[in-house]
């Protein structure tokens, strides 16, 4: 008999440099906000925990274009904070959000199984987290309303990419 599902929804780079006046802005940010905000409400209304990976540069690889460490773009946007005040943030220095960082045992303290994912950038670290070697273990849904990237057709590109791995769902149809 399996167990049943617990879910965790994974925020994967909502962070100030992707937005309107940081130094990479990408397309579609207001609206993947929005989608996103609605589903951490949802999510939290169905006690289902919200995790918020956070991409700092590696310092020692000298000055990146964005996500330098102590610049307001590498924060993660505020909206995100007020809309999971209390998430967990994992920080990480690769497009995978499980290499090096806290993410599988923050999971494993959760009892984790399912992860809804979604995020900034489709095709780089959602791609990345999503097909991980690490990620194997879980139930993945990449939840498409909820990323984005630097134009729609690389999203969609991406999200095809996934479509052969991966469970592709709006949020309003799992949250």
């Amino acid at each position: 008999m399996s167990q049943p599902a617990k879910r965790a929804l994974i925020v994967i780079d909502l962070q100030n440099d992707y937005f309107p006046d940081g130094k990479f802005p990408l397309w579609n940010t207001g609206a993947t906000l929005e989608n996103i905000e609605s589903a951490i409400a949802k999510a939290d209304a169905q006690g289902i925990p919200v995790i918020i990976v956070q991409h700092v540069a590696d310092s020692g690889k000298g000055i990146a274009p964005f996500f330098n460490e102590g610049t307001p773009g590498v924060d993660v946007h505020p909206r995100i904070l007020a809309a999971a005040p209390g998430a967990p943030v994992v920080i990480k220095h690769f497009a995978d959000s499980f290499v090096d960082t806290t993410l599988e045992s923050t999971l494993s303290q959760l009892g984790v199984n399912e992860l809804l994912i979604c995020g900034m950038m489709t095709q780089n670290c959602v791609t990345h987290t999503a097909i991980s070697r690490s990620a194997e273990k879980y139930k993945v849904s990449i939840l498409t309303d909820c990323c984005t990237t630097v134009n729609e057709m690389l999203h969609l590109i991406a999200l095809n990419a996934l479509s052969t791995r991966l469970t592709l769902v709006k949020a309003n149809d799992v949250l």
